[in-house]
């Protein structure tokens, strides 16, 4: 009943954030390679009129990548969006949008000037409703069709240089879906030919602001479908967990009773189809994935290869990740020792964060734990525990740039593999994002988690507290003090002027020397700490 109530939404759909806007699949912004579409508002390009943005030709970064990605020229992720499209829409202020028609993360109001923060909770810790209400919703955006964007089912090439535009309409959930396959596809060379070692969404210094983004797109998404503007994703903290404690009908699905490879028919997930998980295929017709329906959700807790991951994460591989001080290091890649990205997301090993993999940790862990469809990279969107893993790895994310508080300069500005860099805008995402952009403590973007939450003081009053109940219980101490101590420095006083009185006569021949001359220039003032 709750998804039929909230079908009538649809209609107050507003612009979002994700992969091709609809506006602008077609003949004429492919071949004149600009995506300027009018804001409803005031009906000009960008909301110019408004003062909310303009078409602006797009800055691309010229630092020198990594060597990981020998060509140029291939790939129609090389340089975002430009392939597609060297115009789009500059917002100003606090607008955003690929038409500045909606606020920047952590705004909202008719002109984006009022500052929110949101919590994200624990999976655990919502109440029964508020569980419902959360699957619910995913089962919403799997079923509602995507007002604003569009996939693209064809390279540009494909599309003859935009004359022939090939793209396809899907549902919200999907969408995202696509976008994290999108990003994390091979390089179709041409005949058979693949170039594997590309990603611009893992294995290198994006990881962490990609997918970060990817949960902010995907939480706005959930709140424009259904209207609730409240709506945050919570997370699974599997720290210490001994199995998959979300794998139950309850929350994400349980065990089909006959096959041990599906979810059970109880859950509302058993009926999910998932799309993008056929990467020799594609990459044997040098296609994308068209997000056609590709059979039912796999997963199979547990019954992984140990010998690669022999259990889940545990508080202590997280706290030493923790304690690493270095955000990237060496080739920025999935052989990079010492670095917290790498250790994070999987590669390194998650007490020695030495590079190793043949092994997976952490971030990575959790992926080949579930021993199914959030195994494979380009898919593992499909299976919804998705987005509660990866809010809670965005979690430690947070937790070390708060711990270490580094400046933007920490995230390399160059000589990282390709899309990863400060200034590189990220794959596939119109509105066009950077990467440095998002690296940045969570509350400046809209959102805290429950967890990581301080207690704050109500008051000025609340602060000062407890020093003063302090001061009430040793406030009598503290007069007898005071007084005792007028007595003494009054006796001492007053034996000091009479023995000043007899000494008055004395030479100063036979006064006594307090420090010898030659040392006096040597007197240092300086602490040493």
């Amino acid at each position: 009943m709750l998804l039929f109530a909230l079908g009538f939404l649809l209609v107050i759909l507003q612009p979002s954030t994700g992969q091709f806007p609809r506006v602008c699949a077609n003949v004429q912004s492919l071949l004149s390679k600009e995506c300027c579409p009018p804001w409803d508002g005031d009906g000009s390009p960008c909301g110019e009129l408004s003062s909310r943005g303009s078409c602006q030709n797009i800055l691309l970064s010229q630092a020198p990548l990594g060597p990981q990605f020998p060509f140029s020229g291939v790939d129609d992720r090389e340089d975002w969006p430009s392939v597609f499209y060297n115009r789009t829409c500059r917002c100003e202020g606090n607008f955003m949008g690929f038409n500045c028609g909606e606020c920047k993360f952590g705004f909202s109001g008719p002109n984006c000037t009022e500052r929110q923060v949101k919590t994200r909770r624990n999976i655990f810790q919502l109440t029964a409703s508020e569980k419902n209400k959360f699957l619910a919703y995913l089962n919403l955006a799997k079923s509602i069709p995507s007002q604003d964007y569009v996939i693209a089912t064809g390279t540009y090439a494909q599309m003859n240089n935009g004359s022939n535009p090939m793209f396809r309409d899907i549902n919200v959930y999907d969408l995202f879906v696509w976008m994290h396959y999108y990003a994390s596809r091979d390089t179709l060379l041409g005949g058979s030919n693949v170039w594997r070692d590309i990603d611009f969404a893992h294995e290198a210094p994006g990881f962490l602001p990609w997918h970060r983004v990817f949960l902010l797109m995907w939480e706005r998404q959930i709140q424009r479908i259904t209207g609730d503007e409240n709506f945050t994703i919570p997370y699974w903290d599997w720290r210490d967990a001994e199995d998959c404690e979300v794998c139950n009908d309850e929350y994400m699905g349980g065990r089909h009773p006959t096959n041990p490879n599906l979810l059970s028919p109880a859950s509302i997930f058993s009926s999910w189809q998932v799309i993008c998980t056929r990467s020799e295929e594609y990459n044997s017709q040098q296609a994308l994935c068209s997000a056609t329906s590709e059979g039912p959700i796999r997963r199979n807790p547990g019954n992984n290869d140990k010998s690669r991951t022999p259990r889940l994460p545990s508080s202590a591989d997280v706290e030493f990740c923790l304690s690493l001080t270095q955000y990237e290091s060496g080739p920025m890649d999935k052989m990079a020792n010492y670095s917290f990205r790498n250790t994070l997301e999987g590669f390194a090993d998650p007490q020695t964060a030495i590079s190793n993999p043949a092994q997976s940790g952490l971030h990575n862990a959790l992926h080949i734990y579930m021993n199914g469809s959030m195994s494979q990279v380009q898919g593992s969107a499909n299976d919804p525990i998705f987005v509660l893993h990866h809010a809670f790895v965005d979690s430690i994310f947070e937790r070390w740039l708060r711990r270490h508080r580094p400046m933007l300069e920490v995230y390399p500005a160059a000589n990282a593999p390709i899309g990863h860099n400060r200034e590189n805008y990220m794959v596939p995402f119109i509105p066009l994002y950077r990467n440095g952009e998002f690296f940045k403590p969570s509350r400046e973007l809209g959102y805290d988690y429950e967890y990581l939450q301080e207690p704050a003081l109500q008051s000025f009053q609340d602060f000062l507290t407890p020093y003063l109940q302090q001061a009430r219980q040793i406030w009598a101490w503290l007069v007898g003090a005071a007084a005792f101590g007028g007595i003494v420095t009054a006796v001492l006083t007053g034996l000091i002027r009479a023995c000043r009185k007899k000494k008055g006569g004395t030479s100063s021949e036979i006064q006594p020397l307090l420090i010898e001359s030659e040392d006096y220039n040597n007197i240092s003032y300086q602490s040493n700490f």
